[in-house]
């Protein structure tokens, strides 16, 4: 038994149809997918389980340089630009953010790997702009092992990439190199647990994947709606700024400067709410269950709508809608009535182990911008907000950048 929710409903079948694909997927997962096999697999939830909080962060912490060489680059193209167009530049800034984003995580996670850091986010890209456009479909029971085109290609660009993490951990070894970057600490948390070799390469694959979506393609997405709302509020824009001023001065900012950055951190907060990374947490039952009054029997697939509960006026209040930064004041846990359910990068064990890097990163690059630039928005621009894999803005960001003097 399965629950299935529908946003539209785009299409009628007869029971005779249906009957009829049940029989195709029966066939195919008995054939071919090997479901029994899979479920054995997903029972051991440790495979894509979180990693060693104390060590991540460690780890993060030493990264801060690295992001903020990738910010300066950023920031000297940014100024190019500029300067370029005579002092102010109507510029799509979300082509940036992904720029910065990408160099970032291909360095912190592969290291000198880093030229095949990029193959592999690249393919990971393609396989999230696919996976975006079949999400509706795969709610259906089984659609997910039917081999039609979308599928076949996802599993193309899966087998792919599998193949290119895992050769680089081989090369890896081959060298007996012990890099200090996120895949070493992934290499090193599959290692130190009791694995077979099939459950270790799949901890492995599915760790870099879960940095992937925290900390390339939500993370510059998070940026360009954090840089939409600070230019479409002046006020709080420049209130951000003096404070980022006030803490660095001339001084590239270190991790006891962010720490202090209190209203950056609640600008960033709030647009995680109106724009979360995952609009919704997936996670499916294998045995029966009982919440409360509520009984879910096995293999039921419940989805929890983030958005929705992120934007709930019983919860936040008659401006859930709106841009207030001002509720974090206080910290998330005086945000609104339930707290818990503000989730931008999950919760629970399953916690993204990419969000310490995120905020990091976010921090960074916004404090560095604001202190060059002051923005404002574009005539060009058209609020479009698209919900794909994440709310992503569907024709881009256009700023208008202006350089700041000092």
């Amino acid at each position: 038994m399965e629950f299935l929710q529908f946003e539209y409903v785009k299409v009628l079948v007869s029971v005779a149809v249906i009957g009829f694909l049940w029989l195709l997927i029966s066939l195919y997962m008995k054939l071919v997918a090997k479901p029994e096999r899979i479920r054995g697999m997903l029972r051991k939830q440790g495979i894509v389980g979180p990693l060693p909080t104390g060590g991540l962060m460690l780890r993060v912490l030493g990264m801060i340089n690295l992001i903020t060489e990738s910010t300066m680059i950023i920031i000297k193209s940014l100024k190019s630009r500029v300067e370029k167009e005579g002092g102010i530049a109507d510029i799509k800034i979300d082509d940036y953010m992904r720029s910065f984003s990408g160099d970032v995580i291909s360095r912190a996670s592969f290291g000198s790997n880093y030229s095949k850091g990029e193959k592999i986010f690249l393919k990971l890209t393609a396989l999230q702009e696919l996976m975006g456009k079949i999400a509706e479909l795969l709610g259906i029971p089984g659609m997910r092992y039917l081999p039609t085109k979308s599928n076949r290609s996802a599993w193309k660009l899966q087998k792919e990439i599998r193949n290119l993490i895992l050769e680089v951990v081989k090369e890896r070894k081959q060298k007996a190199a012990h890099e200090k970057d996120l895949l070493q600490m992934i290499i090193e948390g599959a290692e130190s647990s009791t694995f077979n070799q099939e459950e270790t390469d799949q901890f492995i694959v599915d760790n870099c994947k879960n940095i992937y979506v925290a900390a390339f393609e939500a993370l510059a997405i998070s940026a360009t709606w954090c840089l939409m709302l600070l230019a479409s509020n002046q006020e709080w824009q420049d209130r951000v700024r003096a404070e980022v001023v006030e803490i660095c001065g001339d001084r590239t900012p270190d991790y006891e400067m962010l720490k202090k950055m209190k209203l950056l951190t609640m600008v960033i907060q709030e647009t995680l709410r109106l724009y979360p990374p995952a609009t919704e947490l997936s996670r499916q039952t294998y045995k029966d269950m009982k919440f409360q009054d509520i009984n879910i029997p096995k293999d039921v697939t419940i989805r929890t709508m983030v958005l929705f509960m992120h934007t709930n006026p019983e919860i936040w209040g008659p401006d859930a809608y709106e841009f207030n930064p001002e509720r974090f004041a206080n910290g998330i846990s005086s945000s609104c009535k339930l707290p818990y359910v503000y989730m931008p990068f999950g919760m629970g064990p399953r916690v993204c182990v990419g969000q310490h890097l995120a905020m990091i990163e976010l921090k960074i690059l916004l404090s560095l911008i604001l202190s060059n630039f002051s923005l404002s928005i574009s005539p060009k621009y058209v609020h479009s907000p698209t919900r794909r894999l994440t709310i992503e803005p569907k024709d881009g960001v256009n700023l208008l950048v202006k350089k700041i003097h000092k």
